[in-house]
């Protein structure tokens, strides 16, 4: 009985102006209905764009707007990152100090197996340091990739001329969650990613979405912060969350909409839905039967 207490309400009422509706000739009743659908029409259609559209009066931006929201941002180096770094030089033998292999050992007796050099990474610990051949504990966090390449190079050369650093975070990743297509891990391969780059990655929100208070959930030196952004709003562009961080997560939450019919379940929406259909068909085929009996 829960399903149907709206149609029981709406029968109450109409009940009410059954005195009236007595009165009325039928082409009166059926204009009645016919302007209380459009009106309805109307006010369901012209609030969904509002709350869909991105960068809404972007348009209509002054210069200077448009400039304080240019950002110059570069990832920095975090402690947990796993970095891969790879030194070379004309003459490959005197930077393999520099460059440890890796093996895999078999059983006693048996011949080592030579792993790629490319598995060799140096995770980031705590205090923000890491174990490189030759040179030693080094402390590398809150530097960014081209910071940690020059200071490098600049140790390495003292043992080396000439020589070429690569550095890499290989465990760059955002993590994306709620109302998009493809909820899960985004794997990043450059310097850097915004919210926009993320939610391409993931196929878009959903039209379920609600655009207006993306949550970013990040961890700064072992402190959670959290950020909202509007994309809707062309203010985005200037939020220190439009750029992320490794190890973001980005949780988008349901609209009103989504959250209201998140109260009834599966089978409750689809009675629903069928009740409905069977209302609009029994008043079509009442409206047929008006116009052929005139």
């Amino acid at each position: 009985m829960h399903r149907y207490k709206y149609v029981f309400l709406i029968i109450e009422k109409l009940s009410i102006f059954a005195p009236q509706m007595k009165s009325m000739n039928i082409m009166n009743i059926k204009l009645v209905a016919i302007w209380a659908c459009l009106i309805l029409f109307l006010g369901t259609s012209c609030s969904v764009p509002k709350d869909v559209v991105y960068f809404q009066g972007i348009d209509s931006l002054t210069p200077e707007q448009v400039e304080l929201m240019n950002q110059n941002y570069t990832s920095k180096i975090c402690p947990d990152d796993r970095l891969s770094i790879t030194v070379t030089a004309w003459d490959a033998t005197v930077v393999t100090p520099f460059n440890p292999p890796v093996y895999a050992y078999a059983a006693e007796g048996e011949e080592k197996i030579q792993v790629s050099q490319q598995l060799q990474t140096y995770l980031v610990d705590k205090e923000g340091n890491i174990n490189f051949p030759v040179l030693g504990k080094i402390h590398v966090a809150g530097l960014s990739k081209q910071e940690l390449i020059e200071k490098l190079r600049v140790d390495i050369s003292k043992y080396v001329k000439d020589v070429n650093v690569n550095v890499q975070i290989v465990n760059y990743k955002i993590t994306m969650m709620g109302e998009v297509s493809r909820p899960g891990t985004v794997q990043v391969y450059n310097d850097r990613i915004t919210i926009l780059d993320a939610l391409g990655r993931v196929g878009d929100l959903t039209i379920n979405a609600n655009r207006k208070n993306i949550l970013v959930i990040r961890d700064n030196d072992g402190q959670k912060e959290f950020g909202r952004l509007d994309v809707t709003n062309p203010s985005v562009f200037s939020s220190p969350f439009f750029y992320l961080r490794q190890n973001d997560v980005v949780y988008v939450e349901p609209n009103d909409a989504k959250k209201r019919n998140a109260r009834y379940s599966q089978a409750q929406q689809y009675s629903i839905s069928v009740f409905s259909s069977i209302l609009s068909a029994i008043s079509v085929i009442t409206s047929v039967i008006i116009a052929i009996t005139r």
